[in-house]
């Protein structure tokens, strides 16, 4: 049934005020002391279109929540005034489905509701970030159960332990010596004009090896046996013979 006096003084709210459609539906329905199990969903859905004449002024995407929940509740309306066959009589009630949602909204508010006053009364007491100091715990007095035996058998292998002898690890790096380096890069070069300095590290891959072709690389260069060259940084690096015409 419709309510006149609705309809008389157009009911009027500030959605600012409210989180979100479920949560002025849930006003509409508390402060008129309705049980949310039996809706008036005629009256409550003239009082929900009235609340939100003036959608238009908020964010686009919180108007359309309140659209959204609009067009539902004139569904539901328009299902309510359907006439039911005698064999519908057992189903489910079209407003069942916003009840539960109306349930659940109301009782994870409340939650927030009590927890925004435990926060600001922890606010009044404590300054941001407090902890507060939280004693030891008191170490329970165990009685000692260990046996004699057993103290005389960890004495005897700490005593075996102690008296092993020391064993000694020696551990020897392979050594490269920078003058086997010399005679490869020589001997590649006698075979080739020129050769890559990958190609003089490959057959071995290891850092060791690297680092010790390129001290030889160094020293031949110096020796003005090889030029060493490059196009551009972090190009490829080429070794030549010091009379040959380096030409990458």
């Amino acid at each position: 049934m419709t309510d006149t006096a609705a309809v008389q003084d157009p009911f009027s709210v500030d959605l600012e005020r409210f989180h979100g459609p479920l949560d002025l539906l849930l006003h509409l329905i508390r402060n008129q002391d309705v049980d949310i199990f039996d809706i008036p969903i005629a009256r409550i859905t003239e009082q929900f279109l009235a609340a939100i004449r003036n959608v238009e002024r908020l964010e686009l995407e919180r108007a359309g929540e309140f659209l959204e929940m609009a067009a539902t509740l004139v569904r539901i309306k328009a299902q309510m005034l359907f006439p039911r066959r005698g064999d519908d009589d057992e189903a489910e009630d079209p407003r069942a489905d916003l009840v539960r949602r109306l349930l659940e909204y109301e009782h994870f508010r409340d939650a927030a509701r009590v927890m925004e006053r435990a926060e600001r009364e922890r606010a009044r007491m404590y300054g941001r970030g407090y902890v507060e100091a939280r004693p030891a715990p008191r170490l329970a007095d165990l009685p000692l159960q260990t046996e004699w035996s057993e103290v005389w058998t960890a004495i005897r292998l700490l005593g075996e332990r102690l008296n092993a002898p020391e064993t000694i690890h020696h551990v020897r790096g392979r050594e490269v010596k920078m003058e086997d380096k010399i005679q490869e890069i020589l001997a590649l070069l006698d075979r080739s004009r020129r050769v890559e300095f990958a190609e003089v590290v490959a057959p071995w891959g290891t850092r060791i090896h690297a680092v010790a072709s390129l001290l030889a690389c160094l020293e031949l260069a110096k020796r003005s046996v090889v030029q060493v060259k490059q196009t551009s940084p972090f190009s490829a690096l080429w070794i030549y013979r010091a009379k040959a015409e380096a030409q990458p």
